[in-house]
């Protein structure tokens, strides 16, 4: 019998997975979009989908799959992180990863998926300054950081199953559809964007394409295991993106939003806004990656 050629992705109607399903595509894989409403998906023809309810994925979902892409989740910067929020963002994470590996566990060892690469974040190191942070950084502190510690555990737990597992610490994805840039883009156009604090605190990015091009290679290559930042190589600071996303949009850039202000507005979200990782992607430079958007001018002007 030959090998299943279907992976299965959650967060498939998301920013990144409607680029990811036909990179999926045109990898040579068929995929099954798990989705609330599978009438509404809008997804392209030729894609299989199943209604779930947000977290429970059975073993008919994965049943004969190649890989498990799993990229849902509630949206951390939908407002204050109230107690009723900070559940809801745990829950989503992580407590469907762990469901997804219990399903893979009541299949028989022939009918599991190969992978199961699995979404992270870079708010894993909290707030670290001016530290280069590989692969190897410890966890740091606060609510983003123990969330994606939970989570990257929760899907290492499919590797005792024979499950090669990928956790992909994501930075901020820039892409014209939406998520940051898109929110960005709006104060900077009408003349009044500018750095929040004193925007020395790195700002890890990556273009879209290039994150999905990482999510494909590690579904495809058994090399890709364990943790990998999905970031570019070249980091900047708040007030380099400052400075580079008023060029682009020829608009300027003197307005700051002090860390006080973001406090008050934001409450303990703005501590994730003004942390300061500096994440760089040794694990994929290793393996050879080859990053299509390396400098954020590029990205910026590719996506603006």
């Amino acid at each position: 019998m030959s090998e299943p050629r279907t992976v299965l992705v959650t967060g498939a109607t998301g920013l990144v997975g409607r680029r990811l399903v036909p990179a999926l595509h045109a990898a040579g894989f068929s995929v099954r979009a798990v989705t609330r409403n599978p009438a509404r998906a809008g997804l392209p023809a030729g894609v299989e989908t199943v209604e779930w309810n947000g977290r429970t994925v059975t073993q008919e979902m994965l049943f004969r799959t190649h890989g498990v892409v799993h990229l849902s989740g509630e949206p951390v910067f939908g407002g204050r992180l109230t107690a009723g929020r900070k559940r809801r963002i745990l829950d989503s994470r992580v407590a469907s990863t762990r469901a997804i590996v219990e399903s893979i566990a009541a299949l028989p060892q022939a009918d599991r998926p190969s992978c199961l690469v699995c979404a992270s974040a870079v708010g894993y190191y909290g707030d670290r300054g001016d530290e280069p942070l590989t692969e190897s950084a410890a966890a740091g502190s606060g609510f983003l950081a123990e969330v994606c510690e939970a989570w990257e555990a929760a899907a290492a737990e499919c590797e005792p199953l024979g499950v090669r597992r990928a956790s992909l610490r994501i930075g901020v994805v820039l892409a014209r559809e939406g998520g940051a840039l898109a929110t960005m883009r709006l104060p900077f156009s009408f003349g009044v964007g500018g750095r929040f604090g004193d925007g020395k605190q790195w700002f890890p990015w990556i273009h879209i394409d290039d994150l999905v091009s990482l999510l494909v290679a590690a579904v495809s290559d058994e090399r890709y295991r364990g943790t990998l930042n999905a970031v570019a190589p070249n980091p900047v600071t708040n007030a380099e993106l400052t400075t580079e996303l008023g060029l682009r949009l020829r608009r300027p850039t003197f307005f700051t939003v002090p860390a006080l202000a973001a406090k008050l507005a934001l409450g303990e979200l703005s501590d994730e806004l003004l942390a300061s990782r500096r994440a760089v992607p040794e694990a994929a430079r290793d393996l050879g990656f080859e990053f299509r958007y390396p400098e954020l001018g590029d990205a910026l002007a590719a996506e603006l």
